[in-house]
């Protein structure tokens, strides 16, 4: 987490009264008490492990150099903040936070600079600022953290789809359009009559001011007159707003990692500023009680929350004393190999820093550590390649990746190993960071340090090496191993490990996609995206920016006088949910332009991500996260083939562009059909809702026969979407609001709704409070196949945490065994694909559905191989229904 002092410090100012903070001696405090207690909210809500505050040191920079306007328009600092900043940094002093700032450089200068550091070592960084030049920071692995007004207290995540959400432009395309526009807090005069909308345009029409600014002759009207006669400022504005990213800083990232607050000299700065209720907190924060004396962990575990231990007891503060370190010996070929095969499980961490093709390798066992460098392919080390092939286990972290990594060298192969993230992940799934660093700190309390690859010749030596890693691999392993259940570690053998193969094929793989179908697409939703905005500002008039919730607020409740919706602090919500809900109240064109609008701005959004993650071999190679959900569900990711919309015609339309390979005839889908229906009618037992099942009827007609009382046939379609709508929004612990808003009723209708539904399905309301209250009593709920999943906010005083813990606990007994059953399918088909020697293949796993491109001739034998294998992954008290569709694209493989 980086931190933009200046900015913040200022946002504090204005947003705190500065008449009630003034110490004794008549100085005002206002902005580092409410700097401090953001501080520790972020620190309480995010945990970094990483953090520092940037300040400018004047407003000189670089950018004066170049045009001493820069800035020039900002008022004197006020009276009161003056004398602050000191303050504020020797208060971060005392709570272990360093601080940075550079002659001739602002404070954006050094955050972006630490963006890129933290970056290449691993993290993801979390920039917390008030001024928009950081937007251009933000990336897949960095996130902007920008307070609301003038305050400190409510911060707004941006990443790239928030940014283009709001400004209609991606984050590296900020500084173009901030570039066109102009800057009035930073007096830089941007192209007259060019405002966010016109800017935005033109970029996503010619993708950069680069190419903006070299067809400016073709732009028409009093737009491009404009940009031609005032070309040099944007130019300039260009030039000034990027945020350099290679200062030289005093620091490397190992002395950012967090430090303990030195609470003898909180207390000293505290009392100078006479803020005793916020020392109070920081003791509280630091584990410490109103004296200063370290609280036991019982005691001052936030509200109790550690009262159910059961299978989670084991977590850092009860860590056993990991075996001591050795120091790594160095050996290579028969040497080498001689000392792996006498080794006792031997833990392996591949450090692959991009040295001319050479790997850095850690070996560490029972009886010792190893360390080299190793260049595939050589004699040197041809034995160590054998060996990896061997069946000698061998424990490593995150196999799926390090068996992408040995396909691209000369050894494709890793015979018999053990994940130690993966089997870490079953034990502890609610760790939210599970990464290498992140199971180092959380179970073994040893704080990973990286090398800075922003430096020309890197300290390796510096960071921690790869024995060391591979000796931590083996800690994390041994620890999980020992601590997790007997189911636990079942699933882990049967399902998890196994998998890691079947998802490494897929990954490698990948699914062919028609590119020109999707350009075409593309092209279709842009013109689309333009007319629906032509239509909304037919409607009123004039043109807005149909991304900004501040401007839409004035056209719907000043301008066109519509109902109100939720509210919310900066009026009220423009998003989606409530335009939906007032369209549906209070008809009117505008709305629908909008909401057309954003849906088209959505799809062409996803077809980005699409065009964006084609390989060279004309192939998407999506990654599926394993330990990506609590529920043990698959997540998909770089990109995202989860988030497809299908409700709508567009959104199926961009399933035609996954297609199959030349040597292929087609694809074929098959998914289960109503798989958490079917788990919650087993783990039920509810007679009633499996006979529904076992009729073979239509389950929603079936079971809106039961709960109206009619027959089959007397169910109406607005029957059955009211039941529909019962039954899957039970498992989601929807209640009669829920449904009531939901189905467009009242909530006495739904009441009675939900009340005639228990009386014939009275076993599911007894099973899911029972699901509810034995995970309150257990600390966790349980699958099917023996996956615990913790809720220690069941017991939370917090009303909201504890309400929030009980909805996901009523669903995650049955989302969680869906997610086992359709691992065990993915098995099953995987290995019978292979037993029958055929060609065709699996490609992708979305939720409930698998895919695979179908070879020539051999259509019939693999769906028949498909349908018993999904269906006898697992024996319900109803049957597992499979749906199978076939066609040359997904789209037309849909059933």
């Amino acid at each position: 987490m980086i931190i933009d002092g200046h900015s913040l410090a200022f946002r504090a100012y204005y947003g705190v009264p500065v008449e009630r903070f003034q110490n004794s001696e008549g100085q005002h405090t206002n902005a580092i008490h409410g700097f401090i207690a953001m501080l520790l909210a972020l620190l309480e809500q995010y945990e970094p492990d990483a953090l520092a505050v940037a300040f400018d040191i004047s407003r000189h920079s670089f950018r004066t150099e170049e045009y001493p306007e820069y800035k020039g328009n900002r008022g004197e600092t006020p009276e009161e903040f003056k004398g602050q900043v000191p303050l504020l940094k020797e208060a971060l002093a005392a709570l272990g936070i360093i601080t940075l700032e550079q002659e001739g450089f602002e404070a954006d200068d050094i955050l972006a600079t630490l963006s890129v550091i933290g970056r290449d070592n691993g993290y993801r960084v979390l920039v917390v600022s008030g001024d928009r030049d950081t937007i251009q920071l933000i990336n897949d692995d960095v996130t902007l953290l920008y307070p609301a007004a003038q305050g400190v207290k409510k911060l707004k995540e941006y990443d790239a789809q928030a940014v283009k959400e709001k400004y209609d432009v991606y984050p590296h395309q900020y500084q173009d359009l901030a570039a066109l526009v102009g800057e009035t807090s930073d007096n830089l005069p941007g192209v007259p009559l060019w405002g966010p909308k016109t800017a935005a345009k033109w970029i996503n029409h010619y993708g950069s001011l680069t190419e903006i600014l070299a067809h400016r002759d073709e732009i028409k009207g009093k737009a491009g007159e404009n940009l031609r006669t005032f070309v040099e400022n944007a130019e300039r504005n260009r030039r000034l707003n990027e945020l350099r990213r290679d200062l030289d800083l005093p620091v490397v990232i190992s002395q950012l990692e967090r430090q303990p607050v030195d609470i003898s000299a909180v207390t000293e700065i505290f009392g100078k500023l006479e803020f005793r209720t916020l020392l109070t907190r920081v003791k509280k924060f630091a584990g410490l009680d109103s004296n200063g004396t370290a609280v036991a962990d019982d005691a001052h575990s936030a509200a109790g929350q550690r009262s159910s231990k059961v299978a989670f007891s084991n977590d850092s503060a009860q860590a056993p004393t990991p075996q001591v370190f050795t120091p790594p010996i160095h050996l290579i070929d028969e040497e080498l190999v001689t000392w792996l095969k006498k080794a006792d499980r031997p833990a392996l961490y591949f450090w692959d820093i991009n040295r001319d093709g050479v790997i850095r390798v850690g070996v560490a066992a029972a009886n010792g550590t190893v360390e080299f460098d190793w260049k595939p392919g050589t004699a040197d080390y041809r034995e160590f390649e054998t060996w990896l092939k061997s069946e000698q286990e061998k424990i490593v972290f995150d196999a799926k990746a390090l068996l992408h990594l040995l396909a691209k060298l000369t050894t494709p192969e890793l015979g018999n190993f053990s994940d130690a993230q993966l089997l870490a992940s079953i034990w502890r799934p609610d760790f939210t960071d599970r990464s290498f660093k992140g199971f180092a700190k959380k179970l073994l309390q040893f704080e990973v340090v990286e090398p800075d690859m922003s430096q020309l010749v890197p300290d390796l030596e510096a960071a921690t090496g790869a024995a060391k890693r591979a000796w931590l691999t083996r800690q994390i392993h041994e620890r999980a191993l020992e601590s997790l259940h007997d189911a636990g570690l079942k699933l882990y053998y049967s399902t998890e490990l196994p998998l890691v193969k079947v998802l490494f094929n897929l990954e490698h793989r990948g699914v062919a996609i028609d590119t020109p179908l999707l350009a075409a697409q593309q092209a279709e939703l842009r013109d689309a995206i333009a007319e629906y905005e032509q239509r909304a500002y037919q409607v009123i008039g004039r043109e807005v920016n149909l991304g900004s919730p501040k401007q839409l607020q004035t056209v719907l409740f000043d301008e066109l006088q519509m109902p109100k919706t939720r509210k919310i602090k900066s009026g009220f919500s423009t998003d989606a949910a409530s335009l939906h809900e007032l369209q549906a109240k209070s008809p009117h064109p505008f709305l629908d332009a909008l909401l057309a609008h954003r849906e088209t701005t959505k799809l062409s959004q996803i077809i980005t991500s699409l065009e964006e993650a084609v390989a060279a071999d004309g192939r998407i190679h999506s990654t599926l996260y394993q330990v990506g959900a609590a529920t043990g569900r698959l997540a998909s990711n770089s990109p995202n083939l989860q988030n497809i919309p299908t409700r709508s015609e567009a959104g199926n339309r961009i399933r035609g562009a996954f297609t199959h390979g030349s040597e292929y005839i087609g694809l074929l889908t098959a998914d289960y059909s109503q798989i958490e229906m079917r788990v919650m009618a087993h783990l039920s037992e509810d007679q009633a809702l499996i006979e529904a099942f076992n009729d073979g009827e239509d389950l929603h007609r079936s079971v809106g026969a039961r709960v109206f009382g009619v027959t089959a046939a007397e169910v109406t379609p607005v029957m059955r979407a009211k039941v529909k709508a019962m039954s899957y929004g039970l498992a989601y612990g929807l209640g009669p609001f829920g449904l009531a808003k939901q189905l467009g009723i009242s909530q006495a209708e739904a009441k009675q709704l939900m009340t005639d539904y228990f009386a014939r399905f009275g076993k599911i309301r007894d099973y899911l409070m029972q699901v509810v209250e034995t995970a309150r009593a257990d600390g966790y709920t349980e699958t099917l196949f023996g996956r615990h999943r913790p809720f220690p906010e069941l017991n939370s005083p917090n009303r909201v945490l504890r309400a929030t813990a009980e909805r996901a606990a009523l669903n995650a007994p049955i989302q969680g065994t869906a997610a086992d059953i359709i691992k065990i399918a993915m098995l099953k088909v995987e290995s019978e694909i292979a037993a029958a020697g055929l060609k065709s293949r699996m490609l992708l796993q979305i939720h409930d559905e698998l895919m695979f491109e179908v070879a020539p001739g051999e259509r019939e034998v693999l769906e028949k191989l498909v349908r018993d294998k999904m269906a006898s992954a697992a024996k319900l008290a109803v049957p597992l229904e499979v749906s199978v569709g076939f066609g040359p694209d997904w789209q037309q493989a849909e059933h």
